[in-house]
This record gives structure tokens, sequence and C-alpha cells, in this order.
């Protein structure tokens, strides 16, 4: 026989049952909502089968009101609240940042100008508050202070141009004879590159660049708009620096303005703090990066490396970009040291370009930038890399100092905050202490 029947009966037994349990449970209840205590129902007759069979019809009683329901919050579990409360406002804030990075890349050209004129007012505002010191109106402390400072720029820019313009036939002399001592040097290595093998590499190069000749000449064409842009941010950095060193004091006070009532004296406290972090961290990177391009333009100028000077103003220029452009400063050295000198001078060139990256990054930045603006190496790391995926070398350049002044920002705010704490609860603990005498 099918087992149909027998599953059936199975659950007619189990509702049967779970209806007796919900009867037993609704007389209880209606046992405790009576108002009359001596009155109890009426028990069912229970007289044989054929009362089960037939039971008499009972009116069925109204459904005592419930009571209160309790707050649907409240039903949720601890942990899936505290998840939603903070899901939602990384939500807010994801959004905001989102609003704010399409705002910025709008005006990126602006953005990176204004950047650039605090790290250079970072870097000369000691020196005009020095001339106000010694008696010199904040005017003309300014301008000589600014002018000053962009015509050193401007020089160590019209330097490189002139030594690579008149090297160049020079260079590019020494570049093709070190192309064909290293393609010597290759036959007679170890290493058993062919003539053939040397020869198809030139052949895949020369072909590479003929089918990227119209990419080339458009980047040459798109450098056009480059140099525009270029001279247009040197014109706002000007300016800008003009401006910050000479109202720098105004322009925060007028900031303040716009700060939250609630929240002024935090930002009043932690915007010195911050300028201070990031006067530091300028002048120290500054003083890092000189003495970098000084011994290793002095290393390569004993190696007879075409175009020291040049290439020391060079590895200036890029030490400004943590990790990065340290390596990439050397990697260029080394490379005109090995098609220029040969592979002994490439090799003498690395070793001078790591010595002086070890002592820089062991002795010079610890003691010079001190502890005022360390961040982590691994920090220093992501930022980079992440600052130079959203903007380029500017990102990359502004990513570290942004991190160490809100590092700044954030502990003072965090100690600002205890302490507001801590003098709140302070007349409470006094209150008690009377109360119980």
């Amino acid at each position: 026989m099918s087992r149909v029947p027998v599953w059936l009966g199975k659950l007619g037994a189990g509702l049967t049952e779970v209806s007796g349990r919900l009867d037993e449970r609704r007389a209880e209840v209606e046992r405790e909502n009576d108002p009359d205590p001596s009155h109890t129902p009426p028990e069912p007759s229970a007289s044989g089968p054929a009362a089960d069979s037939n039971p008499a019809p009972v009116a069925r009683r109204a459904a005592p009101p419930a009571g209160p329901r309790p707050d649907p919050a409240e039903a949720v579990p601890w942990g899936v609240r505290v998840a939603a409360e903070a899901g939602w406002r990384l939500l807010v804030l994801a959004g905001t940042l989102w609003v704010l990075m399409r705002v910025i890349s709008a005006i990126q050209l602006v953005v990176f100008a204004f950047v650039i004129a605090l790290l250079v007012t970072a870097l000369l505002q000691p020196t005009v508050a020095r001339l106000t010191r010694r008696g010199v109106p904040r005017g003309p402390a300014t301008a000589l202070t600014a002018i000053s400072g962009f015509v050193v720029i401007g020089l160590m820019g019209w330097f490189v141009t002139w030594q690579v313009i008149e090297n160049i036939d020079t260079l590019s002399t020494q570049i093709q004879s070190g192309i064909d001592d290293l393609r010597d040097w290759l036959l007679k290595s170890p290493f058993h590159v062919t003539d053939k093998q040397i020869n198809q590499i030139a052949k895949n190069l020369r072909e590479a660049i003929g089918a990227n000749a119209d990419q080339i000449t458009s980047a040459g064409l798109e450098g056009v708009q480059v140099i525009i842009e270029g001279l247009t941010s040197i014109l706002l950095v000007f300016f800008s620096t003009l401006f910050l060193l000479y109202d720098g004091k105004r322009i925060w006070e007028w900031f303040l303005k716009l700060v939250p009532a609630a929240a002024r004296p935090g930002v009043a406290g932690a915007g010195p703090r911050a300028w201070r972090t990031l006067t530091a961290y300028v002048r120290g990177t500054v003083l890092v990066a000189l003495i970098d391009a000084v011994f290793i333009g002095i290393g390569i100028y004993f190696l007879d490396v075409p175009m020291a000077v040049p290439l020391a103003v060079f590895i200036f220029l890029f030490s400004f970009i943590p990790l990065v452009g340290a390596v990439a400063s050397g990697a260029l050295a080394v490379m005109v040291a090995l098609v220029t000198q040969g592979v002994f001078a490439a090799v003498m060139t690395l070793a001078v370009v790591l010595a002086v990256q070890q002592i820089e990054g062991h002795v010079l930045q610890p003691f010079i930038l001190g502890r005022a603006v360390r961040v982590h190496p691994l920090a220093v790391v992501l930022t980079v890399a992440a600052g130079g995926m959203v903007a380029g070398i500017g990102g990359a350049v502004v990513a570290v100092p942004l991190v160490a002044v809100t590092n700044t920002v954030v502990g003072y705010l965090r100690a600002y905050s205890a302490e507001a704490v801590a003098r709140q609860s302070e007349p409470s603990a006094v209150e008690d202490d009377h109360g119980a005498e």
C-alpha cells in the first residue's frame, strides 16, 4: 500500500496536538485577563466517542487585546544594529569623498597650484618672519622672499636646460659609442647573446617607433597644451604664494569663521600644529634632497659621467617624491653612466647612489625630520602609490605631507576631545564629593 495515508495521518495527529496546545494557551490567557477570579470557563464534556465526533457548537470568544508591541529596533540583534549604523555612515562618507574627488578632478590644475603654493609658503615663511623681526615691513619682506625663491627655482631650471642643450651633441656621440661598447660586451659575455638577437632587438625597437609615429606626433602636439597649463600653474603658484605669505593669518581667521562654532576651538588649535608639521616636513625634505644631490653629484662627477650637475639637479627635484623619486633619479644616473662610460662606471654609480640613499634613510631623515613628521614606511609606500594612481606625479608629491598633516591633526583632536570630556566630568566629581560630605 502507499505510504500517503500514513503520512497524512501523522500530519493530522500533529495538527491536532498543536491545536490542543493553542486551546490550552488561550484558556490560560483568558483566565489571566478575566476580571472575575471566581469565574471559570466551562470544561468540555467528554461522554464517549459520540461527544468527540459531534462536539456542541461553542461561541468563539473575542481574543483579548494584545499588549504593547516591542520597538522593532529592539528585536534586531545588537551586532546587526551596530553594523547597520556604521554601514550607512560609511556610505555617506564614501559618497562625500566621491563627490569631493570629482570636484577636485574637475579643477585639478587650481587645486595642485594651491597645494604647491602651500608647500612653497611653508618653505619661505620662516624667512619672512625673520625679516619682519628685524624691522623690515611685511610687504617688502614678502615680495623679497617670494621673488628670491622663484628666481632661484627659475635659475635651476634654466641651468639644467642650458646644460642639456650644450651637451646634447657630445652626449649623443657618447651614447652611440656606449651602445656599441655595450653590444660588444654582450657578444663576449657569458650570456651567449648573438649578433642576430641584438639586431632583432634593434629592428623591433625601430618598428615599434615607426608604428607609434602617430601617437608620438600627437603627444608632441599635446605637449603645447601641457606647456600652457604649466605656465598657468606657475602663475597661480606665484600669486597664491604671495598672498599666503603676506596675508596668511587673516586667511586662516576667515576660514575659521566657516567652521561650526562647536568645532571651532578644536580646529583653531589643530591649525597651527598642522602648519608646523608641514613646515618641518618641507624644510627637512629640501635639506635631505640637497644633501642627496650634492653627494651623488660629486660621486658621478669623479666617475666622469656626462652632465653630472644636471643629473644632480634632477636628483634634487625627484627627491621630493618619497621612495619612488630616489629610485627613478638613481636609475637615470646609472643608465647615463652605462651608455656613456661602460659597465664599470654604471656599477660604481649604482654603488654611490645606494650608499647615499642608505645614509639618507637611516641617518638623515630620522635626524632632520624627527618624530613630528615620521610616517611608517608602509604608509609611505601605500600613500605614494595611491596618490600616483589618482593624480599622477603631483599626487605622489603631495601624498606624504598630506598624511603627515592629517596624522598631526587627528592626534591633536583626539587629545582635545579627551581633555574636554575630562573637564566636563570634573564638576560632577566635585559635586559628588560635596554631597558625600
